[in-house]
């Protein structure tokens, strides 16, 4: 099953249509979409404008392929299960989103085995012709990320709070 996601903001038919197109073209049925509100005829194919958390979650378990923007708790949840994205960032410049983050996100990501980005919508439907090779285990299993910080995040971020000295400007002095 392939599982579209826009996130719980925007539509995106700039991911949605193409997808869609791709699947009828392609005779894929197995597919849900949450399309946030979009415009696009998705008649014949599961979706919903939104679903709540917990439907999401069993969403992406269900899922072999996940087709989302470059939302960071998409990615995340990917990650966690060890399932393939294909991403599309949103971009500013299209009223897509408010920055380009989207775009920033996707370059720092790019190479991240499991993950593979269509930077226009055109890349989509190639992409998605690779679905086999996406969900390649070997590939995959080895960036599976645990659902908690790493130990050396959490050690860096309290190092950075309890041992950050604080420069002569941030410090107040008292008054008795």
């Amino acid at each position: 099953m392939i599982f579209v996601t826009v996130g719980s903001q925007l539509p995106f038919d700039r991911l949605i249509a193409p997808v869609a197109t791709w699947a009828r073209s392609r005779g894929v049925r197995d597919i849900f979409f949450q399309h946030g509100g979009t415009t696009i005829d998705l008649s014949g194919f599961e979706s919903a404008a939104f679903v709540p958390p917990d439907e999401a979650a069993r969403l992406f378990d269900r899922a072999n392929v996940i087709v989302a923007h470059v939302g960071m708790g998409t990615i995340l949840s990917c990650l966690e299960r060890g399932k393939p994205i294909v991403v599309l960032p949103r971009k500013a410049s299209l009223g897509e989103t408010r920055n380009e983050h989207q775009s920033a996100s996707a370059r720092s990501l790019n190479g991240r085995p499991g993950l593979c980005i269509a930077w226009e919508p055109e890349e989509l439907p190639v992409l998605l012709d690779q679905i086999s090779e996406l969900m390649d285990r070997t590939k995959i299993d080895g960036a599976k990320i645990g659902p908690d910080a790493s130990p050396e995040l959490i050690a860096a971020v309290r190092d950075f709070v309890w041992n950050r000295e604080l420069p002569s400007s941030a410090r107040t002095t008292q008054t008795h």
